[in-house]
């Protein structure tokens, strides 16, 4: 039902409405004689105080350091491939990096558990037991995050599976991350497998899965929240990683999906200059193709790859790969 406007009384109607008028008047006085006092008060108290943007906790850029990129290696207990790590460390300037291992519980790295310094006690204190598929495998690379982020030097981090390597010396991959602003995380559409749950949701609904590799590289995000459409402009949908996934058509092969190991005899010069030569990844799942860039120029899509026998990373180790090896820099002197 519409209400309907009363009518007029018919008594000194004029009076009325100059009697509401001049309430009108005294209270919009009121208001603004209270913001003025506000004003002048916000003024004295900003006079005294340290300015707005140190209040709220602004980023602050590093001042005057070198910016670091934290290796966060992920590993079940010990690092099978710290030999060529030692050599790929040992060509490096020593603060344009650091080192995070997450490792079983009570695991230590020392002498008696790594051949190579580098990583000694670089194990994080706060350590869990991690299952492969399982949310733990998550919650460990968080903890690794959280341990990097102490050091505001770390502008960079990079993920590092046990049985990953570099395809690069040291000086090529930080000059290749650093001067990019980007983060590179591998996401895409996964239409095929029926890995999404219900109860994901709400903390992640169905039209925001993505499946992608567990190895990520780059920068942090920025400290302040985002959706995801602002995200977009800060990543690269791609994986620094390079991996052989299993293409058997075998059904029950075809399910499990898990990374090829290289052998030996897959590490040829000749296939490492391969996967070094690919410059771009087709998505099949989003018909869309991603040309590997840094700062508008093409570059080579991988830094890394997985997943390496000892066997073939000695071999990348033998042909100079990481740079000059000192293999008697493995072994301990005698105390």
């Amino acid at each position: 039902m519409k209400k309907r406007a009363s009518p007029l009384s018919a008594s000194s109607p004029s009076s009325v409405v100059f009697s509401r008028g001049r309430l009108w008047l005294g209270l919009q006085l009121i208001i603004w004689l209270s913001v003025l006092a506000c004003s002048l008060a916000l003024i004295r108290i900003a006079a005294r105080s340290p300015s707005l943007d140190a209040a709220v906790g602004e980023e602050t850029p590093l001042s005057g350091g070198t910016p670091k990129i934290a290796f966060l290696f992920l590993s079940r207990s010990h690092l099978p491939l710290d030999f060529v790590w030692h050599a790929f460390f040992q060509n490096a300037e020593e603060e344009k990096y650091s080192i995070y291992v997450h490792s079983e519980p009570g695991f230590v790295f020392d002498r008696t558990t790594t051949r190579s310094p580098f990583f000694f006690g670089r194990q994080i204190p706060d350590s869990i037991k991690v299952i492969w598929g399982e949310s733990t495998m998550i919650e460990a690379e968080r903890l690794l995050l959280a341990a990097a982020l102490k050091d505001p030097a770390n502008q960079r981090f990079a993920f590092i599976s046990d049985s990953c390597v570099p395809l690069y010396n040291f000086s090529y991959i930080y000059n290749y991350v650093i001067s990019s602003p980007k983060s590179f995380v591998d996401s895409f559409l996964d239409k095929k497998e029926g890995r999404y749950s219900p109860k994901m949701f709400p903390t992640i609904p169905r039209d925001r899965w993505r499946k992608g590799s567990q190895r990520l590289s780059g920068g942090a995000l920025g400290g302040k929240q985002k959706n995801m459409s602002q995200l977009d402009d800060e990543l690269e949908r791609r994986t620094l990683t390079y991996t052989s996934w299993n293409q058997s058509i075998d059904a029950k092969d075809k399910r499990s999906w898990h990374p090829k190991t290289f052998e030996f005899a897959d590490a040829s010069p000749q296939h490492i200059t391969e996967i070094k030569g690919i410059n771009h990844v087709y998505y099949e799942t989003e018909y869309r193709t991603e040309w590997c860039q840094c700062n508008a120029t093409f570059v080579p899509c991988f830094l890394f790859a997985r997943k390496f026998s000892r066997g073939a990373a000695m071999r990348i180790l033998n042909d100079g790969l990481v740079g000059p090896f000192d293999a008697g820099s493995l072994f301990f002197p005698d105390s």
